[in-house]
Parts: structure tokens; C-alpha cells; sequence
């Protein structure tokens, strides 16, 4: 039996910055009737096509349709998908400001749907320059003290360089930092307030463990080395554990149905950045994130969760 939810704080007073490697997300869907002659794969006669805001800028349009005020810090290319992301995030109220790098190709994810399943997923992507990456660093600095939380989303696409500066930046600044976390060596998130790993990208750091004891103690060892206030583990059907100093904390899973989990690892870490910047504690704001996410897995690709579902549902 699930705990009652938490009152959900006044949203409309948080601000949240988000920082990281955005993306465009294109779906095409379409019809399969065939499998083509050329090659044992289906044929798809596309009839329509989506596009939504990936990555650190799905961070930004979950926390922004939960009412707060939000700014997102990402590097793109000079291209036509770059324009198609300004557009996006300015219809979802989010103060994007996207510096735009003439040798990179903004990242595009491309799948293609045939009644209603993923047959195909095409990435473009390159990295980012580092002389870009330092103008932003400046940029970053000068909009810490407009917002109350920092939001780090690492898709390893390199737009995170300079992370650790970042993070001691926002920290000195007395921000509350949160960072959804990318690749076996978690040094560079060292004094950060929160991490949002999921459980195989925990797994990657600290290890397979035997049993819940055990993950207890590896996660608690990997907070405390990092000096991190907590670590948020996301354990898909098992819910989610929240580790700190005074314990652990578990909430099971609240999803009804599962149809599709890309982006809720996004809409997790943003519902936690508004509910702290609103002034909730850790653990409401951790069981409301957990809330928000067995909404959003119930939606097709990178989707938002309204205040209104949450409180409906």
C-alpha cells in the first residue's frame, strides 16, 4: 500500500536552472504491412511525425509544466533542429538559452514507430568546442542568483565539461545542485546535494550487489566518498530508495502502466528540482517525483506531467 501523497507545494515560486545536453526528439510513425524485398526488414510507410524537447531540455519542459519558472543552459548547432528546439521550448514557457556552435550538429534522436512499437533508433550527434563550452560557464555564473536549484543533466554528449566547476559554483552560491549522473566515474559530481542514478547506472559504479543490505551499504559508501547530502536511486518496477546521513528512505512504484520509460528518468529529477526549489522537504518532494513518474510512463516517448494529473490521480 503506497503512502498518501504529500501536499504539493506552491510551484509557481520555484525557479530551476537546467544545464546539460539537449536534444531534439523525432518520431515518426507509420503503418507496417509488408517486409521488404531488399532486406529482411519491415517496410514503414510513415504517415505523421512528432517532435518534443530531449534531454536536458526534457528536464526543462517537465519542470516548466509544473508551473515553475525555468531557464535551461545548453550548447547547439547552427542548424535548422536547433531552431525547431528554440521554437519547442518557447511554446513550453521555458527561457532557453541555447548557444549555438557553428561546428556541431545539433543531437537529433530519430525513431520510427509502427503501430505504436519502436522498430528503429538513428542518433546524430558530435561535441561541442571547448571555447563554447567556456561561454557558458560565464552565462551559468551570471544566472545562479536568478534560481534556487541547479539541475545538471549529463547525457555524456559533452555539454557537462565542466561540471565540477559547476557544481562548486552553484554550491558556494548556496544552490541546491542536483545531477542526473552519466558513466562509471562519479569523482567529477563529488559535493553535489543529490544524484539521481538509476539502478543499472548504479550498478556501473559501485558494483552487483547481493541483496538490499548490500546496496544499502554500497550506495551509503558512494554518498559519503563523494560528499553528496543524497543519492536517489531510480529502480524501475521496484520503486525508488533515497539514501542520507539518517537512513534510507524507500517508496514503491506507483505506476499503473507501463508503456513507454524513455524521459522518466527526466521528469523524476525535474519534479524533485521544482518541489525543493518550492520549499518541500527531500522525502515529499522525492515521493511526489515518484508520483509524477508513474504518470509519465504511462505516456508514448519523452512526455510532461501537468499539476493537475497529479493532483487527479
Amino acid at each position: 500500500m503506497s503512502n498518501p501523497l504529500p501536499i504539493i507545494p506552491e510551484t509557481t515560486l520555484a525557479r530551476v536552472l537546467v544545464v546539460g545536453d539537449v536534444m531534439l526528439d523525432r518520431y515518426w510513425f507509420g503503418e507496417v504491412s509488408r517486409i521488404s524485398p531488399e532486406a529482411p526488414v519491415p517496410v514503414v510507410h510513415v504517415q505523421r511525425s512528432e517532435e518534443r524537447p530531449g534531454g536536458a531540455a526534457n528536464v526543462a519542459r517537465n519542470a516548466a509544466a509544473l508551473g515553475a519558472k525555468v531557464s535551461l543552459l545548453a550548447v547547439v548547432g547552427n542548424d535548422e533542429p536547433a531552431s525547431a528546439l528554440e521554437q519547442l521550448l518557447s511554446d513550453d514557457g521555458v527561457n532557453a538559452r541555447l548557444h549555438r556552435d557553428p561546428s556541431l550538429s545539433t543531437t537529433i534522436k530519430l525513431r520510427v514507430l509502427g503501430r505504436q512499437q519502436q522498430l528503429l533508433r538513428i542518433d546524430f550527434e558530435n561535441l561541442p568546442a571547448h571555447e563554447v563550452l567556456r561561454d557558458k560557464l560565464v552565462e551559468f555564473r551570471a544566472l545562479l542568483p536568478e534560481h534556487d536549484v541547479v539541475v545538471l543533466s549529463d547525457y555524456g554528449k559533452g555539454g557537462l565539461l565542466h561540471v565540477q566547476e559547476m557544481i562548486d559554483l552553484a554550491r558556494a552560491a548556496g544552490k541546491i545542485v542536483l545531477v542526473d549522473p552519466k558513466g562509471d566515474d562519479y569523482s567529477r559530481y563529488r559535493g553535489a546535494s543529490l544524484l539521481t542514478p538509476n539502478r543499472s547506472e548504479l550498478r556501473q559504479v559501485v558494483g552487483q550487489w547481493r541483496n538490499e543490505e548490500d546496496l544499502v551499504a554500497r550506495a551509503q559508501g558512494l554518498r559519503s566518498e563523494l560528499a553528496l547530502e543524497a543519492l536517489l536511486v531510480t529502480r524501475s518496477e521496484e520503486g525508488m530508495s533515497l539514501f542520507r546521513a539518517e537512513g534510507t528512505v524507500h517508496e514503491g512504484t506507483r505506476a499503473q502502466e507501463v508503456f513507454d520509460v524513455s524521459g522518466a528518468g527526466d521528469t523524476v529529477i525535474a519534479t524533485l528540482a521544482v518541489m525543493l526549489a518550492a520549499k518541500s522537504d527531500l522525502v515529499d518532494a522525492m515521493r511526489l517525483s515518484n508520483h509524477a513518474a508513474g504518470i509519465v510512463v504511462a505516456k508514448l516517448g519523452t512526455a510532461t506531467v501537468t499539476l493537475k494529473e497529479m493532483q487527479g490521480s
